[in-house]
């Protein structure tokens, strides 16, 4: 019997205490649908403003370059991991990427502006064009890139997207939209107002829909500036990706020579001495 009424004390509890969940759980604070165009466009732009005083304000806003060094894990289509291994990743922003596969550099790509660059143990190539164009489109979609440098952009459309709760954290929604058909919605966390998800919504040239989406946790300061230590990245809701920071350098002053084929012919030509 004191067993039994244990165990109905302690069902109880846990009734109790998921209807309180039910119950603790915020309504939407407003129906998105029920404000005016003007009316959500300055209620999104005041959250995105949030967002970036909380990633860091005038050090988030003036970052120059970064270094910072990862595990990665890719995942095929079963769930399984199809690629594990380190990588170093340099930015010098806006537009610079050098991404290095293995401890030595000897697998490398880089990406700056319009050109783009591939070194392997067979030696350097330049990116097909589709390549650099896929990660242009990418860099313009880029939670972090919308936040520094496309907010004022002209013809840009900000709106409000209501509230929920994912992952259970309360968030804000904020959809951005540009004059070439571009889409993409940002969940902000409403405790710390910090970008925890990032969807992209596109479709190819037969309609098909694809929904590609980051999600940013393990949020840790830098030099002033919140980093999100890990990235975990979904197609369709399959993940695709995970990333496990393990440090980060902030405006080191990176060499404009790392992010050109100049750098990469050197590295070449050494490793084959």
């Amino acid at each position: 019997m004191k067993h039994k009424s244990a165990f109905a004390f302690a069902a109880a509890n846990l009734a109790a205490a998921l209807l309180m969940v039910c119950i603790a759980r915020p309504a939407r604070a407003q129906n998105p649908n029920s404000l005016m165009p003007a009316e959500g466009a300055a209620r999104a732009k005041a959250i995105l403003d949030q967002a970036i005083a909380a990633l860091g304000g005038p050090a988030y806003l003036g970052l120059r370059d970064s270094d910072c060094t990862a595990r990665f894990a890719g995942f095929e289509r079963s769930g399984e991991i199809g690629g594990l291994g380190e990588v170093r990743v340099l930015r010098q922003l806006p537009d610079k990427n050098r991404t290095e596969y293995d401890k030595r550099g000897d697998i490398v790509t880089v990406y700056a502006g319009d050109k783009g660059w591939t070194l392997d143990r067979s030696g350097v190539e330049e990116l097909a064009s589709e390549d650099i164009a896929a990660y242009q489109e990418q860099l313009k979609n880029d939670a972090h890139f919308i936040l520094r440098y496309r907010l004022n952009e002209p013809g840009l459309v900000l709106r409000y997207g209501g509230s929920e709760v994912v992952d259970l954290k309360q968030v804000d929604w904020v959809e951005v939209a540009d004059r070439e058909g571009r889409s993409v919605r940002i969940a902000l966390d409403r405790a710390t107002h910090l970008p925890f998800r990032f969807v992209v919504s596109t479709r190819d040239s037969e309609g098909a829909r694809t929904e590609a989406m980051t999600v940013y946790s393990n949020y840790r300061p830098i030099s002033g500036i919140q980093t999100a230590f890990q990235v975990s990245r979904f197609r369709n809701g399959q993940q695709v990706s995970q990333m496990f920071y393990s440090a980060c350098k902030y405006n080191t002053n990176l060499p404009d020579d790392l992010f050109s084929r100049v750098s990469l012919d050197r590295h070449f030509s050494e490793g084959k001495r």
